[in-house]
């Protein structure tokens, strides 16, 4: 059987002893989750609880992963490290498929990107990032990610992103899974159509 050890709620100084007490205990993965800010003044409602509030306390660290997880990949042997869940279409996608071709690279391939579409209409808009249609942008983030990791040349011409050919080095040796988050239809059509 495989488990995972969810990281969520510690300091940022005990990601690592943390990592290294999961893989001597028989853990098979760790999994960090990932918001870039909180906002002081919170609108937005979390479709997960009740009450529509976190469950989480913004005063919790949520440091950020692929940092996180190259300190974690070189103070361990053969731990997997996931997002749950990455907030994707907030980020640009060349630079998060930079990030994790490098955490994938230096870790030995232990990285899997957990995503979501998000709820956080506050972080979109802190991170000048379009809320509305983000679903379908992570959609054709995901080709993107897949074309620039699969090495060499590669041009996008997309709904919301378009470039010429580029090459992206490093890119992973295999590429990285797609695990999806969320409750809605469309997140269980992604999450089938996905990893």
């Amino acid at each position: 059987m495989r488990f995972s050890q969810a990281m969520i709620g510690l300091p940022t100084e005990g990601y690592v002893s943390v990592a290294q007490a999961a893989e001597a205990a028989g853990f098979s993965s760790v999994a960090l989750s990932d918001h870039v800010i909180y906002p002081e003044q919170l609108e937005s409602q979390y479709p997960y609880t009740p009450t529509g509030k976190p469950q989480y306390d913004p005063e919790w660290d949520f440091p950020d992963p692929w940092i996180t997880i190259g300190a974690m990949a070189a103070a361990t042997d053969h731990l997997t490290f996931l997002t749950n869940v990455f907030v994707l279409p907030a980020r640009n996608p060349l630079l998060v498929a930079k990030q994790l071709a490098t955490v994938a690279r230096i870790s030995g391939d232990r990285v899997a990107l957990g995503i979501g579409a998000g709820w956080m209409r506050e972080e979109f808009e802190v991170l000048e990032q379009r809320f509305g249609a983000r679903g379908r942008r992570m959609d054709e983030m995901v080709e993107i990610l897949r074309a620039v990791w699969g090495g060499g040349f590669v041009e996008h011409h997309g709904e919301f992103y378009d470039f010429d050919r580029l090459e992206m080095r490093p890119s992973p040796t295999r590429q990285i899974p797609f695990l999806v988050g969320g409750h809605s239809e469309v997140a269980l059509r992604r999450a089938a159509r996905l990893d």
